[in-house]
């Protein structure tokens, strides 16, 4: 039985309804996820770019023999308890190198207590009154301030949150990279071309190439306990060291490289690989001289993509114990040594209010250095994408 126009037209209503419906839905997920996003990195700013500004006290240092054995002597008694006693510490280090300091006076600005620091920013602190009046009375005079903190850019960790800073695990970082990088994108890279110009299909490759696959869906843990139990177990690779850090992430970034690189020789027309066998080239010639500096641009885009991911993780690190407590800068990939993200997981343990701020200045850091990653590899991929 034909249906009528006054049906069809009621049908054709309830279809374009539903359609709107499932429109304003997305739309509302997209306004839900920029806002969740807008959300984000306003508490991500908010928290931390107070943590690029750091309390300064100036203070006159009198270097006398009791500053010799403990460093608060050399320091005003009530100004001696707003000062860091990182610096405190470092003035009987200074006298001992430095003999001609003793009998002396200096002028000058040094890092002011955390607690001071939050005080000033208007945070929660544990100033007393007394203090509290001695530090606005020294803010009114010049003589406290806050200043861009140099300290957070060039020094390690400390168990003092004014002294702590990510040089020791930035370095380890780019040195934990470098081992991913060098072990992982040969390799990647290889593969990839043997399973797409040279490897038969038969069920071996394929069930290769499912392995890959699985291997880039797994958990990033459980590449920390492979590193684990193979790297630092059985082949005694030191714990802790950007060496097993590496090698860890290149197990992780290999699978994403393989595919990355496949995809991007799949994009290389056969008209091309035809004509070069048409000339009387070797398959080996085809695809060094031909395909792979043709799907370069794809290759490369796909390995920054892979490392960017590596240089956030934390749980395949903390298995391999990259979270030790790392002062100073490692002199070699065979020494203990954090990252970023071990670092940031780190502070956010810590109990001192101090340390909110520090966290999210080193997510804001490590999103900086993420964002500029992705970004160049999208730029790679529009100045060298090639349209066939």
């Amino acid at each position: 039985m034909s249906q009528t126009f006054d049906e069809i037209s009621a049908q054709l209503k309830k279809r374009h309804r539903r359609s709107a419906r499932l429109k304003w839905i997305s739309m509302g997920a997209l306004g839900l996820a920029g806002l969740f996003l807008l959300w984000f990195f306003s508490d991500m700013l908010g928290k931390g770019l107070p943590a690029f500004q750091q309390a300064q006290i100036q203070v006159e240092i009198d270097y006398n023999e009791d500053a010799q054995r403990m460093g608060r002597a050399a320091l005003d008694r009530d100004v001696s308890r707003l000062v860091s006693r990182t610096f405190e510490r470092m003035i009987p280090v200074q006298m001992r190198e430095n003999p001609e300091l003793l009998g002396t006076t200096e002028t000058r600005w040094v890092l002011a207590d955390s607690e001071v620091d939050q005080y000033l920013k208007g945070h929660r602190h544990k100033l007393n009154e007394a203090q509290q009046a001695l530090v606005d009375e020294l803010a009114a005079e010049g003589r406290v301030a806050l200043k861009f903190n140099t300290t957070f850019f060039t020094t390690g960790d400390s168990k003092m949150a004014e002294a702590s800073g990510i040089l020791s695990a930035a370095v380890g970082t780019v040195m934990t990279m470098l081992v991913t990088l060098a072990i992982a994108f040969p390799i990647g890279v290889m593969t990839a071309v043997y399973l797409e110009e040279f490897a038969p299909d038969n069920r071996f490759t394929q069930l290769i190439e499912i392995n890959i696959n699985n291997l880039a869906a797994i958990p990033s843990i459980l590449f920390g306990l492979l590193g684990l139990a193979i790297f630092i177990n059985f082949f005694g690779v030191p714990r802790s060291s950007p060496l097993v850090g590496g090698m860890t992430l290149a197990l992780m970034t290999l699978p994403v490289i393989i595919i990355a690189t496949r995809t991007a020789l799949r994009s290389v027309p056969d008209s091309i690989r035809h004509a070069a066998f048409g000339v009387g080239c070797s398959r080996w010639q085809v695809v060094r001289d031909h395909v792979l500096p043709l799907a370069m641009p794809g290759i490369m885009t796909g390995s920054i993509i892979g490392l960017a991911q590596a240089m956030g993780e934390t749980a395949p690190l903390i298995i391999v114990g990259m979270v030790a407590f790392i002062p100073d800068v490692s002199a070699s990939f065979t020494e203990a040594a954090t990252v970023l993200p071990a670092q940031v997981f780190t502070w956010a343990g810590e109990p001192e209010k101090a340390f909110v701020e520090k966290t999210a200045g080193g997510i804001l850091v490590l999103l900086t250095i993420l964002i500029f990653l992705n970004a160049t590899a999208v730029i790679l991929r529009k100045k060298f994408e090639r349209r066939w």
